[in-house]
């Protein structure tokens, strides 16, 4: 495995864990990661890539090495700690973003909020979430009040192979080599002994705000960058729009300069099932888009 460093700085307040390949002066891929997860998902993917980069990883609040703040996490601030990662990472060049899954979904939402800071995107299956209609709000503000009054404790494992187990059972394309590498690098010690998976458990709270698509699609608008959609062919995300075909090509439409990929025999983590394939079509995408002009006015 190619080796990381890991680096610690203070985003918006928040105390962040970034790992980061390669060096300095390389072409450089910021990796955003999905929700329960950490930025070691990227490294099969980053150890299939053939191209010389700097990969910056970091771990979203909350999650991983970053810093817990028990307590109900606000999705916008995930945008605000992308924007002051880059400021830090990449002050004077726009920036390659891949993201997965909710790390898609802050990619892509940034990139039409603040469009001169992004000139390539990728979301592996963020594709943002099914709509919510107003009047569910009532009761999903009342089942948070009562989960903030009651908060939920994290599942304890015994060892680092019980995580690794699980996280077989939830996707059994995994191979047992690359399940204890994650467990061991997305868990923490538990008080009571044992061990939790790092993600800090107040993520399993309901959001109280629902999800609204159309303001996810307002900000896909005034994207200017080109952006790679990338989902596979077995996973979740799939099995979801199949039956949502306007709905999806709807979302797809809101992206002025898109080009959609398919990955073959693989679930929704597609950097653990198909890192190769993967690293393949990003490195494609990235070469053939410029950096230095935007595609879409």
């Amino acid at each position: 495995m190619l080796p990381s460093r890991p680096e610690f700085v203070v985003l918006n307040g928040v105390r962040y864990h970034v790992r980061v390949w390669g060096e300095a002066g390389a072409p450089k891929l910021f990796l955003l990661h999905g929700w329960m997860d950490c930025s070691a998902s990227f490294q099969f993917l980053v150890d299939a890539l053939d191209g010389r980069w700097q990969a910056i990883a970091p771990d979203w609040r909350g999650f991983g090495r970053s810093e817990w703040l028990g307590r109900t996490y606000w999705f916008p601030d995930y945008l605000g700690d992308l924007d002051a990662l880059l400021a830090r990472y990449s002050p004077d060049e726009p920036a390659r973003l891949v993201g997965h899954s909710m790390g898609g979904n802050i990619a892509c939402l940034y990139a039409g909020v603040r469009p001169e800071r992004v000139g390539a995107a990728a979301s592996l299956e963020g594709g943002g979430l099914l709509p919510v209609e107003p009047w569910q709000a009532p009761d999903r503000y009342r089942k948070w009040l009562d989960q903030i009054a009651a908060p939920r404790a994290p599942r304890r494992y015994a060892d680092v192979s019980a995580l690794a187990q699980r996280l077989r059972e939830s996707n059994p394309r995994l191979s047992e080599e690359r399940a204890v590498f994650l467990a061991r690098e997305f868990s923490a010690p538990a008080p009571e002994g044992g061990i939790v998976a790092a993600g800090d458990a107040w993520h399993r709270t309901l959001y109280p705000v629902p999800y609204r698509l159309e303001e996810a699609k307002a900000c896909w608008r005034r994207i200017t960058a080109p952006v790679l959609w990338v989902r596979g062919a077995d996973s979740s995300f799939s099995k979801m729009f199949a039956q949502r075909e306007e709905d999806y090509r709807e979302r797809l439409a809101c992206f002025c300069d898109l080009r959609e990929a398919v990955i073959a025999e693989c679930g929704h983590m597609m950097q653990h099932d198909q890192p190769e394939a993967l690293a393949s079509i990003l490195e494609e995408f990235f070469r053939a888009t410029s950096l230095a002009k935007p595609q879409c006015r």
